[in-house]
């Protein structure tokens, strides 16, 4: 957390890139592109203005409790929320030209009646805390709790560049301080508040920025060289370029999805990092699913969900999502389950993926296409919860197909 407060100009491109999110839909990655743009920011005040951004959308509940401001009116009023933010944690307030000023007092009062209620204190909303709660029961609480926390840096060592170690090595000698994580043997946590992407390491493709859970999820996949692989909800490619280093660029791994532009992305992304075995393939129609019936190895499945166990890393989602979403997302997942796992051949193995933690996009969903499908049989289940490691919050079901 911050040691002393923002400047001026700095709390003015926090509430910007709020009011942005709050006021005008926009994605938080957006938001920031669209503020930072043109600006000559040293790293440690952008990674500042990110901090306090992060924050204050994680417990944006809480904040604008204590500011009384309804998160409606963030955008006349998110001066007060954020002076309410600095004095939560014990900083001088901001000098803005135009701010509203709290009350010391009243905010100590607030502090307290916020403790007694642990959904506000966690900075959840109603929606999400009664589905958490239908969902996970007595587990819900502590995943809320460590919702609220700001995530961890995590990268991926790239082995068709180098190994851990010497990944390690060199991104000490670039000033950027790491540490081994324990289960992971290809993560790397982040220590220091460094440029990741100004460094020569990730320049020259040996790292990528994955959180501990995602690298999990590909690990499940356990491709070999010289295996035909199908990643067919590729999105920019993070669990892809995982793959082809299981493979070590021997064998077909073809990437699918529904939108180009994150396709290109992967391309960019996989030629950087010396994935040459990559091939790229936009779903055009239910005739691409059909064409590559009963060929691939494996076919891993990271499907369209809630996103509700990356709320630490996307928490701009808890105020723009609505309970109504949910049911949408379930009959998406099950038609692409049906669909795409004609793919997969006799022996070979299906991996289905959520970043969700919720059992009704997870296990549940598993056990619905199992009774559906009997040429399908269980292998094994993995539930990553955040509040187990302080990783993001995945699922992952592995299925084999028995029968054509």
């Amino acid at each position: 957390m911050l040691t002393y407060p923002l400047s001026g100009s700095s709390s003015e491109l926090v509430l910007n890139v709020l009011t942005m999110v709050l006021n005008q839909g926009k994605p938080l990655d957006r938001a920031y592109s669209h503020n930072f743009s043109g600006l000559k920011l040293a790293p440690d005040e952008q990674g500042r203005i990110t901090l306090v951004v992060g924050d204050l959308l994680r417990r944006l509940n809480l904040y604008c409790f204590l500011a009384q401001v309804n998160i409606d009116n963030f955008e006349r009023e998110g001066s007060k929320v954020l002076n309410a933010w600095h004095y939560f944690h014990g900083l001088d307030l901001p000098k803005m030209q135009y701010s509203l000023q709290i009350d010391a007092k009243q905010v100590d009062k607030l502090i307290t009646d916020a403790k007694q209620q642990a959904a506000l204190w966690d900075g959840c909303p109603q929606w999400l805390d009664d589905l958490g709660q239908t969902q996970l029961k007595d587990m819900w609480s502590d995943e809320r709790a460590a919702l609220a926390k700001a995530p961890k840096r995590y990268i991926r060592v790239n082995p068709l560049k180098c190994t851990r170690d010497e990944l390690k090595k060199r991104l000490a000698k670039e000033g950027i301080e790491t540490t081994e994580v324990e289960g992971v043997d290809s993560a790397l946590e982040v220590t220091s508040n460094s440029a990741l992407f100004r460094s020569d390491s990730f320049k020259e493709g040996w790292f990528e920025q994955q959180d501990a859970g995602s690298q999990m999820v590909a690990d499940a996949v356990n491709a070999k060289p010289g295996m035909r692989v199908v990643d067919a909800c590729a999105g920019a490619g993070g669990k892809t370029l995982h793959i082809a280093a299981q493979m070590q660029g021997k064998g077909r791994l073809l990437a699918m999805d529904v939108e180009q532009w994150k396709l290109d992305n992967l391309k960019t992304r996989a030629k950087r990092a010396g994935a040459h075995n990559v091939e790229t393939r936009i779903i055009a129609s239910s005739k691409t699913i059909k064409r590559l019936k009963l060929s691939a190895d494996r076919v891993l499945l990271d499907v369209p969900c809630s996103g509700l166990g990356v709320l630490k890393r996307n928490p701009d989602a808890k105020w723009r999502d609505t309970p109504e979403r949910l049911p949408v997302l379930v009959d998406l997942q099950k038609q692409i389950l049906q669909s795409y796992s004609r793919m997969v051949k006799v022996d070979g193995m299906l991996i289905y993926a959520t970043c969700s933690i919720m059992p009704e996009e997870n296990s549940l969903q598993v056990q619905a296409f199992l009774a559906e499908n009997p040429h399908f049989e269980f292998i094994d289940e993995e539930h990553i919860y955040v509040a187990d490691k302080g990783f993001d919050g995945f699922y992952l079901a592995r299925m084999r197909r028995i029968t054509e």
